[in-house]
């Protein structure tokens, strides 16, 4: 007896396949990516400036503060930059709302409060900044700090402005 072959049905569907990733260029040449690119750097800078460095009391909080904002602000970088923001649940369709409140709620805040402490500590160890001081001192760390940190302040100012502006001409997408 001769076996016949079984018809030829095509296989069921698998998933549907998903969107290759690329990056969305016009988001890094827009103001609002290269304000980003800034923010990360100088985030950077002021967090590992303090924790390179021995820090004690309210530096605590400025550490804990920057690290926050900045590991937000790079997950914020990196959904727009690959533009996947629609993936975050409920924030993605409020996207460029999101990104205002982020810049000037937390960027503002956090990064003025961590700016004045840094500051403040600066001021306290300007003393060991006199020519001839021989023992080990924090003041230039922390007066770096400090300006990074000011810096960054501004920038998420400038960039929560943009998306408010953004917000105000009735646009709704962060480019």
């Amino acid at each position: 007896m001769a076996r016949t072959a079984p018809p030829a049905v095509p296989p069921p569907p698998g998933p549907p396949a998903r969107a290759s990733l690329s990056l969305h260029r016009a988001f890094l040449r827009s103001p609002l990516g290269l304000l980003r690119l800034g923010q990360l750097a100088l985030g950077a800078a002021f967090w590992v400036t303090v924790a390179a460095h021995k820090y004690e009391g309210a530096a605590h909080f400025a550490l804990f503060a920057a690290v926050l904002v900045w590991l937000l602000t790079l997950a914020l970088f990196g959904l727009s930059l690959l533009g996947r923001w629609e993936l975050v649940p409920w924030l993605g369709s409020r996207w460029l709302l999101t990104n205002l409140v982020h810049d000037l709620a937390l960027g503002v805040g956090l990064y003025a409060a961590a700016t004045g402490i840094m500051g403040h500590k600066a001021k306290q160890r300007s003393f060991c900044n006199l020519p001839g001081y021989s023992q080990h001192c924090l003041y230039s760390a922390y007066l770096s700090a400090s300006i990074c940190g000011g810096i960054a302040a501004c920038l998420y100012l400038f960039s929560g402005l943009y998306c408010l502006l953004r917000r105000c001409q009735d646009q709704r997408d962060i480019i």
